[in-house]
């Protein structure tokens, strides 16, 4: 596969805009996007909360590294995953061997922010009475730790916080046009 059909593949932490940077980035490189929580939907024909309900995170990650072992097969993709997708390591190790992996971030607050009203984020909202039902906070910043060693192996990394999806595409943009092993026409 040559460098100029290498797949964008956005990874971080839930609410940190992976989904609607994707798009926009997708739309301004004129590419394909793949969003891995949205195909597995797809094809398991209910949401990602009704999955995790109804069958477990285990389930869910086994139908999540097949979405994105199929969804690598692909080349010139933007791929979104979804937060927890690279704490497998054989996802990630997949995800830079076919793609560029940008890491989005945003302090916690952030994403408290952006996530605090959602039903649909299975690990934020546990059932009363489970070990971090009532600090959604607290949940936020361990899982945030927890996945910190993985999110630290993308091979760039773009701050989300007070920022519109136009404008993280177009850091992204101008960071890969102005890297060497790319050059400006990779895209």
């Amino acid at each position: 596969m040559s460098e100029s059909r290498k797949n964008i593949v956005l990874i971080g932490f839930m609410g940190t805009g992976k989904s609607t940077v994707g798009k926009t980035l997708s739309k301004k490189m004129g590419r394909t996007l793949v969003d891995i929580d949205q195909r597995i939907e797809e094809g398991q024909k209910r949401r990602i909360a009704d999955i995790f309900e109804k069958d477990g995170e285990t389930v869910f990650r086994d139908l999540e590294k097949r979405a994105i072992r199929e969804a690598v097969l692909g080349s010139g993709l933007v791929i979104t995953t979804g937060g927890g997708a690279v704490m497998d390591p054989e996802n990630l190790s997949v995800l830079k061997e076919r793609g560029i992996v940008i890491l989005l971030e945003a302090q916690p607050d952030t994403i408290y922010k952006r996530v605090k009203d959602s039903r649909h984020r299975p690990l934020l909202h546990l059932p009363a009475g489970q070990a971090g039902s009532n600090d959604v906070m607290g949940e936020i910043r361990r899982l945030l730790a927890q996945r910190q060693p993985q999110y630290d192996r993308a091979d760039f990394k773009f701050a989300t916080d007070g920022k519109s999806a136009a404008q993280v595409s177009d850091e992204i943009l101008a960071k890969l046009s102005e890297e060497e092993e790319f050059g400006k026409d990779w895209f």
